[in-house]
């Protein structure tokens, strides 16, 4: 999969997608102690899930979200 910056990083794509469609997915989980991009779970679970399971509520979601999406860096 390529980089895509057109397409919007959505809470429901699994870590290693939104990774592959928009490096700034990688920047954004890294800052913010996301660990999970070298593991097994990053294929199938999504970034939701991930931020479920790493205990980010669902307002610093949308935040991440959110940065993920903007272009102005």
């Amino acid at each position: 999969m390529t980089e895509n910056k057109n397409e919007k990083i959505t809470k429901d794509m699994t870590i290693a997608d939104a990774v592959a469609k928009n490096k700034k997915v990688a920047e954004v989980l890294m800052d913010n102690d996301f660990g999970c991009l070298g593991c097994a779970m990053a294929s199938r679970e999504t970034l939701e899930e991930g931020f479920k399971a790493h205990g980010i509520s669902d307002e610093k979601a949308e935040e991440l979200i959110k940065k993920m999406n903007d272009d102005s860096d």
